[in-house]
């Protein structure tokens, strides 16, 4: 499964979960260490902003995305965003290109690969800091999971990027597993 479909899967799913906001869910804490809910929203806007020029080869024009005022929940800046970066994944060339990501230059397909764990898990931070539903399909989760296993070396674990892998409980499914493998406690 490529990337742009991974992500097909998951940018849908989350941006159901921000549809569903209440402003008083923003300062909810998360398990990203040090993100609340509206800290993970300016993470993945801002992440956006910063990879759509680069996935179609173009020099960032945008200004980098600034928080939301509080207390107003940007589910439809959020929407474009990731809509943006979905179909900037999808253009044409997007997955040849170089891309000079937080942890050096990369194909456009690998650092693709980076932002559906990326999205796969921020998901899954908010649907449980909020309560919501969050069951991306068992093909998505192996793929992601199978190409995380094989990409997040031990220098990415600063507590940063990547924190060390936690113990996943008895138990736990595909997902929670890989949450856990990113370092959050499950």
């Amino acid at each position: 499964m490529n990337p742009s479909d991974q992500l097909a899967v998951i940018i849908p799913m989350v941006i159901e979960i921000v549809d569903q906001l209440d402003a008083e869910q923003l300062d909810n804490p998360t398990p990203c260490a040090d993100f609340t809910v509206q800290g993970v929203l300016d993470h993945m806007m801002g992440g956006a902003s910063a990879f759509v020029p680069a996935f179609l080869g173009e020099e960032s024009v945008e200004e980098p995305h600034q928080s939301t005022p509080l207390g107003q929940v940007p589910a439809a800046e959020f929407r474009t965003k990731m809509t943006q970066l979905l179909d900037s994944v999808s253009a044409p060339g997007a997955m040849e290109r170089m891309i000079d990501a937080p942890f050096g230059r990369v194909p456009g397909s690998v650092f693709a690969r980076f932002v559906a764990f990326d999205g796969l898990i921020h998901g899954w931070d908010l649907s449980t800091a909020v309560g919501r539903p969050y069951d991306p399909s068992a093909e998505v989760v192996a793929n992601v999971a199978g190409f995380a296993h094989e990409a997040l070396s031990d220098d990415m674990r600063d507590g940063d990027t990547f924190a060390v892998a936690t113990a996943a409980p008895a138990g736990a499914g595909p997902l929670e597993q890989l949450v856990a493998f990113s370092g959050r406690s499950v």
